[in-house]
């Protein structure tokens, strides 16, 4: 079976992008988060901003494997369901994780009604998402190699020859170096250090 180790996600914020339904208007955001902190830290710094507004409405999305996955959508005083799932499910329809949409929303003074809401709030995550630069990563794991100052030519010669990246090494009387390894590269990664005689090879867990 084929490990899937690759994930989408943006690289920086996207511009503002702006949907306008009887009068009300809806302002999308798109940020690139590492965790929840950083969701609180955009979302106060939005209503700084937009101090005036009614509601900022958000979804979020963290993790790169089912088994990590963590999301949250938050409707911010609107009726259930009518703005953070909408705009969640368009990080669900771009495949992209590691992400945070907020969507504020000044009201004009004409209720839109339910499905009115939804489609405000859905419309206005998808325009975030397209002004955004989406690009695909890979998940990496880190593997830290012990060996003997004896073995480092050869531990060195296959870090080079399989072109590996080094994180991080401590060359004394024993040697330890950290890489990092695509997903679906670690099994055979292991296997070739733990060969090595007088050489072990572990994964770093998260």
């Amino acid at each position: 079976m084929e490990i899937e180790d690759t994930y989408k996600t943006i690289t920086k914020p996207s511009e503002e992008v702006l949907f306008k339904d009887k009068n009300s208007k809806f302002y999308g955001y798109a940020f690139p988060i590492r965790n929840e902190d950083e969701v609180k830290e955009h979302i106060e710094a939005l209503k700084k901003q937009h101090h005036t507004a009614r509601h900022w409405c958000y979804a979020y999305q963290l993790g790169t494997q089912e088994e990590h996955i963590h999301y949250r959508a938050n409707d911010d005083g609107e009726p259930n369901n009518s703005a953070g799932m909408p705009i969640y499910g368009q990080i669900q329809s771009f495949e992209v994780t590691n992400v945070l949409i907020v969507v504020v929303r000044y009201f004009g003074g004409v209720k839109l009604g339910v499905g009115g809401l939804i489609n405000a709030y859905r419309t206005t995550a998808q325009l975030a998402l397209e002004a955004s630069k989406i690009i695909t990563k890979t998940i990496d794991k880190f593997i830290i190699i012990n060996f003997d100052y004896a073995n480092i030519n050869k531990v060195m010669r296959i870090i080079k020859e399989k072109n590996l990246n080094v994180i991080h090494q401590k060359l004394e009387l024993d040697c330890e170096i950290t890489i990092s390894v695509r997903l679906s590269d670690v099994t055979l990664t292991l296997e070739i250090f733990e060969s090595l005689y007088g050489a072990t090879a572990k994964v770093l867990n998260d």
